[in-house]
């Protein structure tokens, strides 16, 4: 069975973004980026599935700039067997990211697609489930631990009151919360055998997707600075400062 992984390449989870002058988006000039967390733990899952004899090949995709062929030979590094990059400049919301997917996924044919639950750079959280949605496939998302039985995979889920654990029939969509795994480091000799690792580049032309956006960003800001605490002495003290503060 195939694993698809799609990785996304985002700024660095270390890195404190900053907002351009014009108020139109994020500066991303001279920014460190790498691969976006929640995709490094589903190219882990992908990887300890072959391991375990579930998995035969794993093939990482991304969509985004020419650059982004580092963040598919990180994933290359880490154990992946191929990787395909659908190379675009502009910015692909996560429809129009479904629906290129879906197209790889018919060339691929694999029995699994594992992604990151979000993205940190928008945490849309949209693009697993609606590929599902075009694909018509199971779909486990969140997933905490999983598990192939034969043709059905069981995906361990939180949920508010608790875990949930669904039983999906394969192929089948699976998204990737934090708890699922803690993703290996690249080995520098797995590092240099990625480099020649076939790597395919195509574009969303190829798959005849449209990529012009549907939304429209009107303004970035930072958030309000927080305002330094006080100290009160007592609760009838507290009450007034909330009176004068409108909150209470």
């Amino acid at each position: 069975m195939k694993a698809l992984v799609p990785v996304k390449r985002v700024i660095d989870y270390n890195v404190k973004p900053r907002v351009k002058a014009d108020g139109s988006g994020v500066d991303l000039a001279n920014v460190k980026m790498s691969m976006n967390p929640f995709d490094e733990i589903a190219v882990e899952e992908a990887i300890r599935l072959k391991e375990a004899g579930s998995v035969s090949e794993i093939v990482a995709v991304s969509i985004g700039p020419a650059k982004a062929q580092e963040t598919l030979r990180t994933a290359l590094a880490m154990g992946a067997d191929s990787a395909v990059l659908v190379e675009t400049d502009e910015t692909v919301e996560p429809l129009a990211v479904a629906k290129i997917l879906k197209a790889v996924a018919g060339e691929v044919e694999p029995g699994l697609i594992i992604l990151g639950k979000q993205a940190i750079d928008d945490d849309a959280n949209q693009t697993g489930q609606m590929l599902a949605a075009l694909m018509d496939l199971p779909q486990g998302t969140f997933a905490s631990k999983v598990e192939v039985e034969g043709d059905h995979v069981s995906v361990t889920r939180e949920v508010d009151g608790g875990l949930e654990t669904v039983k999906l029939s394969l192929p089948a969509i699976v998204t990737t919360d934090l708890r699922l795994n803690e993703p290996r480091y690249a080995s520098l000799p797995n590092i240099m055998k990625a480099k020649k690792k076939p790597l395919e580049t195509k574009t969303p032309a190829d798959y005849g997707v449209d990529i012009a956006p549907r939304l429209k960003t009107l303004t970035v800001a930072e958030p309000p600075v927080r305002q330094a605490g006080v100290k009160v002495a007592d609760v009838d003290e507290l009450v007034a400062k909330l009176k004068n503060m409108g909150v209470a």
